[in-house]
């Protein structure tokens, strides 16, 4: 049962700590793409801040999938129906 315990815990501060780094990158990105829109609106008339807010914003978003275990293409839902159909299979 300890062991149990002790699995359960660390699955629990492996996750609290992604989801802490999530809110970390989320404010950072927050803060340094209205400072990269600043520069780009001073600096030239090409809108290159969409590049960096665009990339980053892809990054963020697969951060907090991963964070808040959210998989709509093939997460666990998935992974069990393949798992529960091979197992069921005879030519498996």
């Amino acid at each position: 049962m300890q062991n149990l315990d002790d699995y359960k815990y660390k699955k629990a501060k492996e996750r609290v700590a992604c989801i802490k780094g999530f809110y970390g990158n989320a404010l950072a990105y927050c803060i340094v793409i209205p400072i990269l829109a600043y520069i780009n609106y001073r600096t030239t008339s090409f809108a290159w801040v969409i590049f960096p807010a665009v990339g980053w914003g892809i990054g963020l978003a697969g951060h907090a999938m991963q964070a808040f275990q959210y998989f709509p293409f093939l997460g666990r839902n998935w992974e069990q129906r393949k798992i529960k159909e091979f197992m069921d299979s005879d030519t498996f």
